[in-house]
This record gives C-alpha cells, sequence and structure tokens, in this order.
C-alpha cells in the first residue's frame, strides 16, 4: 500500500458525529490522506461540503448518503464511527477492497464478539483487507494506555480507569441520552446509553487483561451511584451537540452526576476496574463529588503504587476542554498506515504494536 513518500492514503469518513468531525478535520488537513468520501445519516447533511460539516470551511467534496457509492468508491481505508457499529456494513467494505479502521468496535474477540470476529475475518480474507478497532473510554485511554503505564510496574494488583467529563463545561447530544434530568425513580428502572455499552467496555478491559497474560473470568457491574440536582442546571449546545445552540436544563431533584463501575475478574480476583464519572459540575449537585475538570485518571495498585492524570490543556478560557472525541477518533485514525500495510484480517493493539505516526506533523491550519 502507500507510504507517505509515494502517494496520501484515500480514506472515506464514515459518520459525521462528534469522533467523526474530529477524523474529517485531520484527513482534510494531514497531507498523508486524501478524503475521498462522506458518509451521512441525516438527510440535511447529504449534498453539503464536508469541510463545512466539519466545521473548518469548504474542501471541495460533497457528503452523500449513498452507502452503494461509498461502497463503490477506490479507497485504502474507511474510518467507520457511527454510533452503533453494523457488522454486516463492515463486513461489505471489507469484501469491496477497502481495509475498515473503526471507534466503535468490535475491539477484541470476547465471547459476545466472537462471531462478529469470526465474520470480519472471512470478509477480510475475501476481500484481501484488514480491520482494527481502536477501542473505548475513549479509545487509547481504556486499553493502550494502562498497559503502557504497567510496563513500569514489577506487579500488577488492580488498575482502575476514571473517565471524568464535566457536561456543564462540555454540553453535549449525550446528555439526556445518558439519562441527566431524569428522575432518580427514572434513571434506575430505563435503559441508558452507557448500560449498552457495557459489552464494549469489556472488550477493552479484555485487550488489558490479554497484555499483562491473563484471561478475564466474569465482568460485574456495580450498583450506579448518583447525584442530584439542588437547583435547576441551565447547559447551552456546542459545536458536539451536531444542532448549535441547543440548549436544556437539568432541573432540580433530577439526576445531575453518575458514576458507572465495571470491574473485571481474573483468577477470584479485581484485575480491571473502569469508571465512569460523568456530572453537571460541581456545582448545585447533592452530594458535591467535586470531580473537577473533565479528564482521565489511570490508577495501578501494585508495586510501585503509581497514578497518571490524562486531559486537555486550557482552552480559550484558561480551563482545560473536553477532547474525549478527538482522542477516540485519533487513537484509531493514526493506525490506518500500518493496517493498510498489514496482511489481510483482523488486528488488535496487540498485533500492531508500537505505531509510527505519518501526518501527525503538518502545518498548522490558518485560522
Amino acid at each position: 500500500m502507500a507510504t507517505e513518500a509515494e502517494r496520501p492514503y484515500r480514506v472515506v469518513q464514515w459518520a459525521t458525529g462528534s469522533v467523526g468531525k474530529a477524523a474529517l478535520r485531520h484527513f482534510a488537513q494531514s497531507p498523508v490522506y486524501e478524503l475521498v468520501g462522506v458518509l451521512v445519516f441525516a438527510a440535511e447533511k447529504a449534498g453539503r461540503d464536508a469541510g463545512e460539516i466539519a466545521g473548518i470551511g469548504p474542501i471541495g467534496l460533497a457528503a452523500t448518503d449513498d452507502v452503494e457509492q461509498i461502497l463503490a468508491l477506490d479507497a485504502d481505508c474507511v474510518f467507520y464511527s457511527p454510533l452503533w457499529p453494523d457488522t454486516d456494513t463492515v463486513c461489505r467494505l471489507l469484501r469491496s477492497g477497502k481495509n475498515v479502521v473503526t471507534s466503535t468496535g468490535p475491539y477484541y474477540p470476547t465471547e459476545i464478539a466472537r462471531d462478529d470476529f469470526a465474520r470480519i475475518e472471512q470478509a477480510c480474507a475475501e476481500g484481501g483487507t484488514s480491520f482494527h478497532g481502536g477501542g473505548i473510554h475513549p479509545g487509547y485511554a481504556g486499553d493502550l494506555l494502562p498497559l503502557t503505564l504497567a510496563r513500569l510496574a514489577s506487579r500488577v494488583d488492580h488498575i482502575h480507569v476514571h473517565e471524568v467529563v464535566n457536561f456543564r463545561q462540555e454540553p453535549s447530544k449525550y446528555i439526556e441520552w445518558t439519562g441527566m434530568g431524569k428522575t432518580p425513580e427514572q434513571f434506575r428502572a430505563e435503559p441508558a446509553l452507557l448500560g449498552a455499552s457495557v459489552p464494549y467496555f469489556a472488550q477493552s478491559m479484555a485487550v488489558i487483561a490479554d497484555g499483562l497474560g491473563r484471561t478475564i473470568d466474569e465482568v460485574t457491574v456495580a450498583e450506579i451511584e448518583i447525584a442530584t440536582a439542588t437547583a435547576d442546571i441551565h447547559y447551552t449546545g456546542t459545536e458536539t451537540s451536531d444542532i448549535p445552540g441547543v440548549h436544556g436544563v437539568v432541573p432540580a431533584g433530577t439526576v445531575a452526576g453518575q458514576h458507572h463501575r465495571w470491574t473485571a475478574w481474573s483468577g477470584g480476583t479485581p484485575l480491571i476496574t473502569f469508571h465512569a464519572k460523568y456530572t453537571m459540575g460541581d456545582d448545585d449537585i447533592e452530594p458535591a463529588w467535586n470531580y473537577g475538570h473533565s479528564h482521565h485518571l489511570l490508577v495501578i495498585d501494585g508495586d510501585p503504587p503509581t497514578e497518571l492524570v490524562l486531559r486537555a490543556g486550557a482552552g480559550p478560557d484558561g480551563n482545560p476542554v473536553y477532547l474525549g472525541y478527538t482522542w477516540t477518533a485519533m487513537a484509531a485514525v493514526n493506525a490506518i498506515p500500518a493496517v493498510c500495510a498489514a496482511a489481510p484480517g483482523p488486528l488488535g493493539h496487540l498485533e500492531l504494536g508500537l505505531l509510527r505516526l505519518p501526518g501527525v506533523v503538518h502545518p498548522k491550519p490558518a485560522d
């Protein structure tokens, strides 16, 4: 396949949500990639310039909602980033001769994903293509970063991965989807976005366990801790909401904070715990958890005990911003050159190893 010195990788962006937009901006600005197609699902996006959808101005490529048009394109790789993946679609892309890198999974052949991986492996063989799932929580913080940090350890007893998202600082379309603004009774009775995501988190846990030479016996789900609003919490939308200017309110007495915990057990002891800590800020919620700005915290209980904080740099207001969408996108996108160069078949983090990163160093775009 192409190298940076030969020609750009011809890429397709599949879906233009928060993660897809981050990838679109990179494809449009990096000399290593040539964006040849963009698939959208919203009728109002079809026919629009892909650069305008991504918020960077026109780039001369219209988005389409025609799946067959995308399948017919000559492309090296598709970055597949819908909210919920469809294995049939992934297999069609692979059989069409396009490598696939995805932020939505599947990531690892756990019991629940084994059949999907078998189908993907067959599609790779038929298309002469490769497939890579970038991980979740978001990509990198929930699998590659714990394994990288564990390389400093003499003994690992228990790994904790904390994802803290302050939705008051970073409003998004996911506020309602996560169950914020519901009464505690509604919240506990109705399904929510994070509950449906447990099988994907479990796959990232399996990557860590595999890298540590262990297997996971089971993944248990702890009771969700919630905090409630002590006053109405108003929020305004950002570009991540897909609808500029969207706004809403989390009423007093409703859910304004949630702490989810999933633990992977190995050999009868807890090995990995993922924490998702989502709040509407530190003010006007009870109990006052005071988690602060959005960030990731990795904790290794063992010898030596080790902690690492991953957070964005300061934004225009002096506060760190939440970059989960960009990190999720780029953890997968930056694997595209290695995936295009690999032999056909599914590729995990352990198979890819340390990646070369062509295209990350490039001129800064004009304001």
